[in-house]
């Protein structure tokens, strides 16, 4: 749905974006390393400032080696490891330096040394919502798919799914449009109970997993309309608060452009995909499918060096950028469903 999202119309909320702090505050990541790279399996993370350990003096020197080779030693490099070629000469340089890295800290975590890790986990999210072909302004979204994609950081997988359907209750009929777009049947959302008691089911499952607690966690999402516009809306509609776990956000979008240095034109899911070498799997606009395709981005651009971190927040019901010099940090503890005073 993500291509239809950019169309939708909010006026009726009170969600905005400030242009100028956007613009001020959306910068590159500022390291060079993805936070999986020291962990083992399902240990927390550890935060660890000490950079006075002597791997991070071998760790400076070897990339200081990777910024003066050329773009073909870099390829035979990266092929000699078995690493992916493809990319600019930054994109390569990242890759290698993440590889090496990676390699160090392993060794030295094993050895009882330092780590460089802060998310245990990524959970990505991708709503599908009632829509019209053309989106009238004064028409409401309700989300009718909730899906979440669990990737482990340290391990590079996908470890986990969640998928419930949703009742709609302001137009609780689909549209034809809606249908043929997400593949949503009237049948199952008929079936499917409000929005309350499943965003309830989701609280438990990420509790189940120890997210917030034992395990630091992110929400990604393809874009911002998911968390500042469809689930914005939906807590209204459903007269509940805005869940303190999804205030805080990694847009894919920011970070891919920031990192392989692209404009936002380029930043679309199948834009995306296509640049790093892959093709969509699955049914286009269905919400699990994409949030999969969603997180095998995410995967990529961890491999390649990229460390994916929060960069934006809502705030009093606006939207607003989170700059890469603010202090790491990962979504709250889920708690049971508030109800609106």
């Amino acid at each position: 749905m993500d291509e239809h999202k950019e169309n939708i119309q909010v006026e009726d909320v009170n969600v905005k974006m400030s242009n100028a702090k956007e613009e001020e505050k959306d910068k590159p990541c500022s390291r060079l390393c993805p936070p999986e790279e020291s962990a083992p399996q399902g240990s927390p993370s550890q935060s660890n400032s000490d950079f006075s350990h002597p791997v991070y003096k071998e760790i400076a020197l070897a990339n200081g080696h990777i910024n003066r080779m050329s773009k073909e030693e870099l390829r035979l490099k990266l092929a000699e490891l078995k690493l992916d070629t493809r990319g600019v000469k930054d994109v390569m340089k990242k890759r290698l330096k993440s590889h090496y890295k990676k390699q160090k800290l392993m060794q030295t975590a094993a050895e009882g040394g330092p780590t460089d890790t802060y998310y245990d986990y990524i959970c990505v999210v991708d709503f599908e919502a009632t829509c019209e072909e053309d989106n009238p302004s004064d028409f409401l979204h309700e989300i009718i798919e909730f899906p979440m994609v669990l990737i482990n950081t340290h391990t590079l997988e996908i470890v986990d799914t969640f998928q419930e359907y949703v009742k709609p209750e302001v137009n609780p009929q689909l549209s034809d449009f809606c249908v043929k777009l997400t593949g949503i049947t009237q049948k199952m959302v008929d079936e499917a109970e409000p929005f309350p008691a499943v965003l309830q089911r989701v609280v438990v499952w990420l509790q189940e997993r120890e997210l917030g607690t034992k395990y630091k966690y992110a929400i990604l999402t393809d874009g911002a309309w998911d968390m500042s516009k469809f689930l914005n809306i939906q807590c209204r509609i459903s007269r509940i608060r805005y869940p303190q776990f999804a205030k805080k956000w990694i847009n894919i979008r920011k970070s891919y452009g920031n990192f392989y240095k692209v404009p936002r034109t380029q930043t679309k899911l199948s834009t995306m995909l296509e640049k790093l070498g892959l093709k969509y799997e699955g049914r286009p606009h269905s919400g699990l499918d994409d949030s999969r395709n969603i997180a095998r981005i995410a995967l990529r651009m961890l491999q390649d060096g990229c460390q994916l971190r929060v960069n934006e927040r809502m705030h009093a019901g606006q939207l607003l950028s989170v700059p890469s010099s603010a202090p790491m940090e990962g979504a709250a503890a889920p708690h049971k469903p508030r109800s609106r005073n």
